[in-house]
């Protein structure tokens, strides 16, 4: 029985993965939980699950829960996450915290040799250089939990590097697909998170509705299979059935396909190389229908763009426009600024904050804090 160390279990990441668990009985073991403030649906989860350990990031939640005398062992704060993914048996560590906060646990377990089930796809965008160098210097393996990722993953399983000539991710175009430039202007911030196809927190959903979503995607699918920028395309494909496809140099396409379900790449990442039986619904073709495809519009969503200059930029620029972004749309989320105003504060920071060279961990976080700071302050 493989234990797992899940960060962020109370998003919807680790719920799924808590159900891919429940599903696999007698596969895994929960060694440790690890949420922000959702101590209701931790409670649930500790009692169901039995962890050794939970991870509190807030810290009035986290006494109020301590007080609930539950058999398991307690911990505050951010330290002391990193110190158990650092101590703690283990051998799956998924990450499923969303943005910069899910780095420095996935570099303890990395820095361990462990699997990484990789739900957090900051990790790569804002370090990836450096998390790819410690993967190698640990022996340590990253398995995707995006679904297009994993999507890439299973088309690559057997073929040779050398034969992929371009990786293709899908989009669904999020809710504002059909929207023209200036019907942007005055969308809500609920209208951007009523999402057509997805279920996912409120950061994800909005990077979904202005294409950063996919825009991270593209800088994560960089570093994890090791093509040329060049060789890295978007589509939008509405349905989100084929989740991403790799095209060969004999012009031949592999494809992934299944309902859109994040239940699927998790128990992937889990079992692979494995495939397990589950319960999980299955896709009907028939009932699905058809097909679409379309060009992504640079033009009238350009933090997609911006992931692009950024990746060609090189050095700290993605660290900037990953740190950068989670700023800007929290202040959209609070209704400090508009919906198409998120990219006008991310190229401004791309081109007023200098663009160093990402040696370590310390000037990783460095540069995250100063561009935090620096949109924060930002009218």
């Amino acid at each position: 029985m493989k234990k797992v160390f899940l960060a962020g279990s109370t998003g919807s990441i680790g719920i799924n993965s808590l159900n891919v668990i429940r599903e696999l009985k007698g596969e895994f073991n929960v060694a440790a939980l690890s949420i922000n403030s959702n101590t209701a649906l931790l409670q649930q989860q500790v009692i169901e699950f039995e962890p050794e350990t939970v991870i509190i990031n807030d810290y009035q939640a986290y006494q109020e829960f301590k007080s609930l005398g539950l058999n398991c062992k307690v911990l505050f704060g951010e330290q002391e996450m990193c110190n158990a993914a650092a101590a703690m048996e283990y051998d799956i560590f998924l990450g499923a915290i969303v943005g910069f906060a899910g780095l420095p646990a996935v570099i303890e377990a990395v820095k361990r040799g462990k699997r990484i089930a990789l739900a957090n796809k900051e990790t790569l965008v804002a370090a990836g250089e450096f998390v790819k160098n410690l993967c190698r210097k640990n022996n340590a393996e990253i398995l995707p939990v995006d679904s297009e990722h994993s999507a890439i993953f299973q088309c690559l399983v057997g073929e040779n590097k050398e034969s992929i000539e371009k990786i293709i991710l899908t989009a669904s175009g999020g809710p504002f697909r059909e929207y023209s430039k200036s019907m942007l202007q005055s969308v809500s911030v609920e209208q951007a998170l009523a999402h057509p196809n997805w279920k996912m927190g409120s950061k994800v959903t909005i990077d979904s509705a202005t294409l950063m979503n996919k825009g991270l995607e593209v800088i994560e699918a960089y570093w994890l299979f090791d093509v040329e920028i060049k060789d890295i395309d978007v589509v939008i494909h509405p349905q989100s059935i084929i989740h991403s496809m790799v095209q060969y140099r004999d012009g031949s396409i592999k494809a992934q396909l299944g309902l859109p379900d994040m239940k699927l790449p998790i128990q992937y990442a889990l079992t692979y190389p494995e495939r397990r039986q589950n319960t999980f619904a299955r896709a009907n073709f028939p009932l699905i229908g058809s097909l679409s495809f379309f060009e992504p519009d640079f033009d009238k969503f350009e933090c997609l763009k911006l992931a692009f200059d950024a990746l060609n930029a090189g050095g700290m620029s993605t660290c900037i426009l990953n740190a950068a972004n989670e700023v800007a749309v929290n202040k959209f989320l609070t209704g400090d600024i508009k919906f198409v105003e998120i990219p006008n504060l991310i190229k401004n920071a791309l081109s007023k904050i200098q663009n160093g060279i990402c040696e370590d961990l310390e000037s990783i976080i460095e540069c995250d804090k100063i561009t935090r700071r620096y949109v924060s302050e930002m009218n």
